[in-house]
């Protein structure tokens, strides 16, 4: 996939805003975004001339990492009640040094939001376990995320991850798909707290599988849940009803508040919103991913 100048200015510019959100050196943050620390020197003082300095590939992957959409395509970010939440909640974690877990239904915005803070927050990181399910790949790419040699000793790797977090000024690590953490990673989250308490704030995030994860570890005793779940403030908190009648009027204003600053022409706005909360097979409302569809197949109609 070649990539064209003007693409190069934003990803270099959301490349540049993001290490003002950064407290930690230039090599740490260079490392987070996976390039060489002369490279990244270079791109600073290169004025507006990147020609030789990163593969194709490369400006892809930095992309990616900084959530630059490089195609025509955009979502744009709507300051939902989900939103909302979900920034409070971290703001305290992060302020505080406190550690909270946030689990509610698929679809309505929980990783756009961690993603977006992770870009916006001063020393916020994202961390997707649905990608590093194992202890070696979960602390690893907790490393590189947080600009630590992630390709040290394992020991030595988290030996200075905590030491990085307690150095930086309020850090905040938001965790999402914390449910798909085998167990011998998921205990590495309470050593880790034990490590950065009153240094760092956590933030999980997850749907039903991390509430039965945790509920079912607690309840058969299994070692570190009670623990963990104690530190994590033993609450799960959460945005979308239980009444039917009163989580449909949720999804309904959810999805109108996206759709409303996605699309350039509304006079379908209504009809998506409907089609969205529509039961499928199963009974289950539509979220945002099948807002975004519907959006996609309505474009230019």
């Amino acid at each position: 996939m070649q990539v064209t100048t003007e693409q190069k200015k934003t990803i270099v510019a959301a490349l540049l805003e993001r290490r003002q959100n950064f407290d930690g050196s230039d090599h740490q943050y260079a490392k987070q975004m996976d390039i060489n620390y002369s490279v990244f020197s270079r791109i600073k003082n290169s004025n507006n001339n990147y020609e030789g300095l990163l593969r194709p590939g490369q400006w892809v992957n930095l992309a990616r990492e900084l959530d630059v959409e490089i195609s025509e395509r955009k979502w744009n970010m709507a300051r939902t009640d989900v939103f909302n939440m979900i920034e409070g909640d971290v703001l305290f974690c992060k302020d505080y040094a406190k550690a909270m877990i946030c689990v509610d239904d698929c679809g309505i915005g929980k990783t756009f939001t961690g993603k977006y803070l992770s870009r916006t927050l001063k020393n916020c990181f994202y961390v997707d376990a649905s990608q590093a399910k194992t202890k070696q790949q979960f602390i690893r790419l907790m490393a590189k995320t947080i600009g630590v040699d992630d390709k040290d000793k394992y020991v030595k790797v988290k030996a200075n991850i905590k030491y990085a977090l307690k150095m930086l000024p309020s850090p905040i690590i938001i965790i999402d798909e914390a449910g798909d953490l085998e167990y011998m990673a998921f205990l590495e989250l309470k050593e880790l707290w034990n490590a950065t308490d009153k240094a760092c704030g956590w933030y999980m995030m997850g749907a039903d599988g991390l509430r039965k994860k945790i509920e079912t570890g607690i309840q058969n005793k299994k070692v570190g849940y009670a623990e963990l779940f104690s530190r994590y403030s033993e609450k799960f908190a959460s945005i979308v009803p239980a009444d039917r009648s009163e989580k449909i009027n949720f999804y309904k204003k959810l999805i109108t508040d996206v759709l409303s600053v996605n699309m350039t022409n509304k006079a379908k706005l209504n009809e998506i919103v409907k089609r969205c909360l529509a039961n499928d097979n199963d009974g289950q409302i539509g979220g945002l991913r099948r807002a975004e569809s519907l959006l996609i197949l309505n474009q230019g109609n």
